[in-house]
C-alpha cells in the first residue's frame, strides 16, 4: 500500500528555477525534523543552546502519512544544516529536496537507514482487512514506538549535531546521556511489567505498535496495518476480533488516539458479555504545537501509554 505525496509544483519551481536561500541568516545551526518524536528527541539533546535554530515540520498536527510540504517547508529543509527524518514510503516526496538542496553539505539523517537491520515490514495478521491485495511489501514506519529504537536514533542524531556544532559538545553530550538514561528506564519498566509472560492486545483499529510489541514479545490482533487509510472495517474483520476478544477472555479493546472508537465499539457489540472496556495507546503521530507548548513530550507520551498498559495487565 503506497501512499506518494504529490509533488507541489511550486516546490519544482522553486527547486529548479530559482535557488532559495536561506531565510533570515542569523548564524545559527538550523535542524529540521519531521515527526513529533525525532523532533522532540533533537530537542532533549540540544537543550537550551542558545546557537541552534529547530523547525518542526508537522507542529499543525498532520499525520506523516497525508503530510504535504508547503513552499516555506521546502526551503526550510533545502537549507539547513541538519535534516532528521523517517524515511518510509510516506517520506518519498523527501528525495526530490534533498537531491536539489541549497546545502550541499548537509547533513542528512535517515532513521530507517541508522536503524538498518531492525528495520521491519507491515504485517498482515490473521483476521485483519488489508487494503493491499499486492505481494508488494513495506516498511513499518513507526519506529519510534521502540524505546530501544529510540536509543539508536538519538544517539545518531546527537553524532551528527556535533559534527556541525562543536561549540556544545559538552551540553549536547551531557543533554543526551541523560536523555537515553531515562529511555532506558522507561524501557525496564515495560519489561517489568510483562516480565516475558506473552500478553495479546486487540486493536479494534489501525495498529503502529509493531516495534512496541516486538520489543516486550507481545501478541496483538488488529483491524489494520498501522499505515492503513481504511476507515471501515469489514464484518470478517470485526466477528474476527470479537471471536478473539471471547477466546481469550480480554477485557480491553485497544485503539489510538484520534479515533473515533467505533470499530472497536463494534468489536465489543459482538462479543459474548459486550461489557469491555476501550483504552487508548497513543502513537505520537500528530502532536501539535499547541500539545508542546502545553509540556507534551516523547518521553510523556510513552508513560501515559505504560500507565494504561499498567491498569489492564496487572
Amino acid at each position: 500500500m503506497k501512499r506518494f505525496i504529490p509533488f507541489l509544483l511550486i516546490a519544482t519551481t522553486l527547486l529548479t528555477a530559482c535557488t532559495p536561500q536561506k531565510p533570515q541568516d542569523d548564524g545559527k545551526i538550523d535542524i529540521v525534523c519531521t515527526v513529533f518524536p525525532v523532533y522532540d528527541w533533537t530537542r532533549q539533546i540540544i537543550g537550551d543552546s542558545n546557537n541552534t535554530n529547530l523547525t518542526y515540520l508537522l507542529a499543525n498536527g498532520s499525520d506523516l502519512h497525508n503530510f504535504q510540504p508547503t513552499a516555506d517547508d521546502i526551503i526550510k529543509i533545502s537549507s539547513c544544516d541538519v535534516f532528521v527524518y523517517v524515511g518510509g514510503e510516506s517520506d518519498a516526496w523527501i528525495d526530490d529536496i534533498l537531491a536539489n538542496a541549497q546545502n550541499k553539505s548537509m547533513k542528512v539523517i535517515n532513521l530507517l537507514d541508522v536503524l538498518a537491520n531492525d528495520v521491519v515490514e507491515e504485517e498482515v495478521k490473521e483476521g485483519m482487512h488489508s487494503e493491499n491485495n499486492s505481494n508488494e511489501s513495506e516498511y513499518d514506519e513507526h519506529i519510534w514506538l521502540s524505546l530501544e529504537n529510540a536509543e539508536k536514533c538519538v544517539s545518531a542524531i546527537y553524532n551528527n549535531i556535533c559534527s556541525v556544532n562543536s561549540e556544545n559538545y559538552a551540553l549536547y553530550t551531557t543533554n543526551t546521556e541523560t536523555y537515553i538514561d531515562n529511555l532506558a528506564k522507561l524501557d525496564e519498566q515495560f519489561h517489568e511489567l510483562f516480565d516475558d509472560n506473552t500478553q495479546t492486545l486487540i486493536f479494534g483499529d489501525r495498529f503502529p505498535f509493531r516495534y512496541f510489541v516486538d520489543d516486550y514479545n507481545l501478541n496483538y490482533y488488529a483491524a489494520f496495518t498501522g499505515c492503513s487509510a481504511d476507515t471501515d472495517a469489514s464484518f470478517d474483520t470485526i466477528t474476527f476480533l470479537a471471536e478473539k476478544v471471547d477466546e481469550l477472555n480480554a477485557d480491553t479493546v485497544f485503539a489510538i488516539e484520534n479515533s473515533d472508537c467505533t470499530i472497536a465499539d463494534s468489536v465489543i457489540e459482538n462479543t459474548k458479555s459486550k461489557s469491555q472496556n476501550i483504552a487508548v495507546l497513543d502513537s505520537a503521530q500528530s502532536v501539535t504545537s499547541q500539545q508542546i507548548a502545553d509540556g507534551l513530550t516523547y518521553l510523556s507520551i510513552m508513560q501515559k501509554n505504560y500507565n494504561i498498559l499498567q491498569e489492564v495487565f496487572q
